[in-house]
């Protein structure tokens, strides 16, 4: 808990965080520091049928969301009054299609959903992928939208036709609690249909869509607020009627601001249900190379970096299949563990590949059981393959932003890396560097917060906001070659298995 946190200043940003698993809603103060006893969560579940699907029904979600917000203002009793604006941070790359009244045609289809890998397959024989991605800052992948609207197209055209718009799951809660939405520089872009360069919808990937630009969103910028409820929800939340409501960001991109990584000496590491390391860069300073994506946080600044399907939940996963306690309790088991003593060799991709090799329908494989690998040895495996994977996204960013002999300053947050001191340490032996633990466990919440706050001017600029950190966790050279040896043997599994990788990786990663 921070410094103001006991003491804190009005008025209050109330942020919301949508994220695959689970919302919460919580006060910021004045300063960017947490409110106590005002954190407010819900868990909910995705449809996943065992088919690619990933979806969740949106309308369900948002009265998950709805509940959030409810307790959360329950909480900040009299507080609520002081109350300057709703900041939102949701999961990236969401896709909803809704009809001319405005009701969902299809459920929202998430980042995780791996149906349409074979649509962005046929679209890479369609396009230039290479001038795409420079273009877009995005490949073509099951997770983005072109492949997506592929998909959607083919496999249920009367829903395609019938669409009016397509929107984020932010947009569509703006609407449904608002009346009205604004679409952000930071979800635009995370959809993979965004010009980067003209700072509209790519027209290109409209026609070859057969998409129109009237079914696309209003494109804003953070000072872009709406005000007003809609009269189910005015009478509900009477404090948060008049107040402007910022268009959702990505969770990504939120992270990033509240873990303190406001530029390019400073680079997020977060592994909550996915992983990521992400680095804050001016929009036009440099194109993502391959493997890499670049998004938007706002028109002054953009993220570069590389995006894992696993994280938390491979390992709760793994937890579940291998009768485990819960990850923090079996936490004094595997640290007891020796690096790679187990000899276990795993692609971890339980959810399908994205960086580096962007290949959607790959699996998760486990190379090297015999009868004296126990569960434990299962999960310490696990966490190194994770790492080892983060290892190679953490390389190609040092390779496209040149950092030769300057160290990045690396702070971690997210949930499944905070909570195990072991994943920690592997990725610090690894990268050879020291790894800053966030104080502030609700990074994205926060990070929307400071984003509202500077467009209140309240706070001049979030590159003020000093960074909340814990001791850091020092590299231990021996162990690092014990795990640059144990990545390479992985690197040789992955091209043996996956020799058809997206031509869009070049090379691969270790």
């Amino acid at each position: 808990m921070n410094n103001h946190s006991y003491d804190p200043k009005p008025p209050y940003v109330l942020s919301l965080d949508v994220g695959t698993s689970s919302t919460r809603a919580l006060l910021f103060d004045a300063t960017g520091a947490s409110v106590p006893s005002t954190h407010a969560q819900r868990v909910y579940k995705l449809t996943a049928p065992g088919n690619g699907e990933v979806s969740v029904d949106a309308d369900a979600l948002l009265e998950v969301v709805a509940q959030t917000i409810h307790d959360a203002l329950k909480a900040a009793g009299p507080m609520a009054k002081q109350i300057a604006a709703v900041a939102l941070d949701t999961f990236w790359h969401s896709l909803i299609a809704l009809d001319e009244k405005g009701e969902p045609l299809t459920p929202v289809i998430t980042w995780e959903d791996t149906r349409p890998h074979e649509a962005a397959q046929e679209l890479r024989v369609q396009l230039d992928e290479t001038a795409l991605h420079e273009r877009t800052g995005a490949c073509l992948h099951a997770s983005y939208w072109p492949a997506k609207l592929r998909w959607l197209a083919k496999s249920q055209p009367d829903v395609f036709k019938r669409a009016a718009q397509w929107l984020s799951f932010g947009e569509y809660l703006h609407r449904k609690f608002t009346g009205h939405s604004v679409c952000s520089l930071s979800m635009a872009s995370g959809t993979g249909m965004f010009n980067r360069h003209t700072r509209t919808w790519d027209t290109e990937l409209m026609k070859v869509l057969e998409v129109r630009p009237e079914q696309f969103p209003v494109l804003g910028d953070m000072h872009d607020a709406v005000r007003g409820l809609t009269s189910e929800y005015a009478s509900v939340w009477p404090a948060l009627r008049d107040v402007p409501w910022y268009p959702a960001v990505g969770d990504g991109a939120t992270a990033c601001i509240g873990s303190g990584c406001v530029d390019t000496k400073h680079w997020s590491l977060t592994i909550g249900t996915s992983s990521a390391i992400r680095v804050v860069v001016e929009p036009q300073q440099v194109s993502p190379s391959r493997g890499l994506w670049l998004y938007s946080i706002d028109a002054r600044r953009s993220v570069i970096g590389g995006a894992l399907s696993e994280g938390g939940n491979m390992l709760n996963w793994i937890d579940a299949t291998c009768k485990l306690p819960a990850v923090a309790d079996t936490e004094t088991i595997v640290r007891a563990l020796q690096p790679d003593a187990h000899g276990l060799t795993i692609l971890p991709f339980i959810s399908g590949e994205r960086s580096l090799g962007w290949h959607a329908n790959a699996r998760m494989a486990i190379i090297g059981i015999n009868a004296h690998i126990t569960p434990a040895d299962i999960l310490r495996a696990s966490m190194e393959a994770l790492g080892y994977q983060l290892g190679a996204v953490y390389e190609q960013l040092c390779q496209t932003l040149k950092t030769g002999e300057e160290t990045p300053m690396v702070i971690g947050s997210g949930g499944a890396l905070l909570g195990s001191p072991t994943l920690q340490g592997i990725i610090s032996d690894l990268c050879g560097v020291p790894l800053y633990p966030s104080r502030d466990h609700e990074a994205s919440a926060r990070g929307a917060a400071l984003l509202a706050l500077e467009a209140l001017a309240i706070i001049p600029d979030v590159a003020t906001i000093v960074p909340l950190l814990d001791a850091p966790v020092l590299p231990n050279a021996e162990r690092g070659a014990i795990y640059r040896k144990a990545a390479a043997r992985q690197n040789a599994l992955y091209r043996l298995l996956l020799q058809d990788v997206n031509k869009m990786a070049g090379m691969h990663n270790g």
